[in-house]
């Protein structure tokens, strides 16, 4: 099963001499990552991740995710950022957007902590009644406000429910050593997993944090990490001929050097929009410092082109498109014929709706290119646990050469900490009041 990446409808947009004038540079950033000597370095623990990876806390992930499969019907995963989104894009993709309506032997699967909504909160716990539940709270610190106020939240809902056994069902990954939520789990019992010291959120997927939900919905971790694996050899090779992972860095740094500073990830699986947000946290927080970066945004096709499809083909030509495009799919619906053809469809009688979707791809990449609009294509030879693994690792790396190319940290966001003080000190937490003081007169 392979990935490919399909340059032909760059032609007009990236000449070959661009991309020879990329190669010292994508072979300097290729140093940084490998020698470990570029910025952020303690945190490229992912890089090896797929082959040095814990083998006894793998296995008891897979030994929790039996449980809970045996034991629940719900799984409460709480977290933000890349402590769920990485998760949820995995389970989506290889199960459905509807999988928690179309589960049968799995637990349900629901997200909290991710927002601070009072109705959404409390939507999840109604779908929990008359169900036996599970939770599996993601936090390095146990500080992060999102995630913080849920559990205890969902604490004080699971203590009320099962009393002194609720220890036996919640599942805590966090630092292996400290933090608040590495205290409160070895208080109360709970079984923990770790996050390590040198990988980010966003880059974690791949470790505890995205393995034991993955898991619990009955997807192969060991396929998973078997694609991962594959994937650190095959886009190791500095040659930007050979190596489609770096060639999309530089394609992405090019573009942007012409000013293309928006690029849209487009799909047409909507089981692909959660990876899509995956991905717009991972390039938004590795790449968007110091003014610089492509703007990562998203689109399902041909969904989004009966809304912002007019702006994409005639609106400002600051916009490029990479199109994650799924050669063979699950299932392969016919279109039938109608002998009074009232809706003059006939003509696409026998044809799939994969065919005509693969068309819809084929038309608006055309479309969009003599539009103006540059378009790269990773061709996906089919959606699996083993490709998943794969498509992950590409986009970990190649958004790791890209920030080396842009030269900024890949593995920092100090601009979030903004919003939390702010948020902070118009809370009333103790240490902030003279922060306090100061946005009262900005309000």
């Amino acid at each position: 099963m392979a990935i490919t990446l399909n340059t032909k409808y760059l032609r007009k947009f990236v000449s070959d001499s661009e991309f020879s004038a990329m190669q010292p540079f994508v072979e300097t950033a290729h140093r940084l990552v490998t020698e470990r000597t570029g910025l952020g370095n303690d945190f490229l623990g992912w890089l090896t991740l797929p082959n040095d990876y814990d083998k006894e806390e793998f296995a008891r992930i897979k030994k929790a995710a039996e449980t809970i499969i045996q034991t629940s019907q719900v799984l409460l995963v709480i977290g933000i950022g890349g402590s769920y989104l990485g998760s949820r894009a995995v389970i989506e993709a290889l199960k459905s957007p509807f999988y928690d309506s179309l589960t049968k032997n799995t637990p349900e699967i629901y997200f909290l902590g991710n927002n601070i909504s009072s109705n959404y909160f409390n939507n999840i716990i109604s779908l929990c009644e008359g169900k036996d539940v599970c939770v599996n709270v993601i936090s390095k610190s146990g500080t992060t406000t999102e995630p913080a106020i849920a559990f205890r939240l969902v604490k004080k809902y699971m203590e009320s429910r099962y009393g002194k056994e609720a220890n036996k069902r919640i599942y805590a990954t966090t630092d292996k050593a400290k933090g608040t939520l590495k205290t409160m789990a070895d208080l109360e019992g709970y079984e923990t997993f770790v996050i390590p010291d040198n990988i980010g959120g966003r880059y974690s997927v791949l470790t505890a944090v995205g393995l034991l939900p993955i898991a619990c919905a009955g997807i192969d971790i060991d396929k998973l990490m078997k694609g991962a694996a594959d994937a650190v050899e095959k886009y190791f090779d500095p040659n930007l001929q050979k190596n489609d992972c770096y060639k999309y860095a530089a394609i992405r740094n090019i573009l942007l050097r012409k000013n293309y500073t928006t690029e849209i990830t487009v799909a047409y699986e909507p089981s692909m929009q959660c990876f899509q947000e995956w991905i717009k946290q991972l390039f938004g927080e590795s790449e968007g410092k110091n003014n610089k970066g492509l703007f990562p945004s998203s689109m399902i096709f041909s969904t989004d082109l009966h809304s912002l499809g007019q702006y994409v083909q005639q609106g400002m030509r600051n916009l490029c498109e990479t199109v994650l495009w799924i050669k063979d799919v699950q299932y392969n619906t016919t279109i039938g014929e109608d002998s009074r053809n009232l809706d003059e469809l006939n003509f696409l009688a026998g044809r799939t709706l994969q065919e005509v979707n693969e068309k819809a791809f084929l038309g608006t990449t055309l479309a969009h290119t003599a539009g103006g609009v540059p378009n790269t294509v990773i061709e996906i030879d089919e959606m699996n646990a083993y490709t998943m693994g794969q498509l992950i690792y590409f986009y970990e790396k190649a958004c790791a050469i890209s920030a080396y190319l842009l030269g900024v940290n890949p593995f920092d966001q100090p601009g979030v900490q903004l919003y939390k003080s702010n948020m902070f000190a118009l809370l009333g937490k103790p240490g902030y009041e003279d922060k306090k003081e100061e946005l009262g007169k900005m309000l």
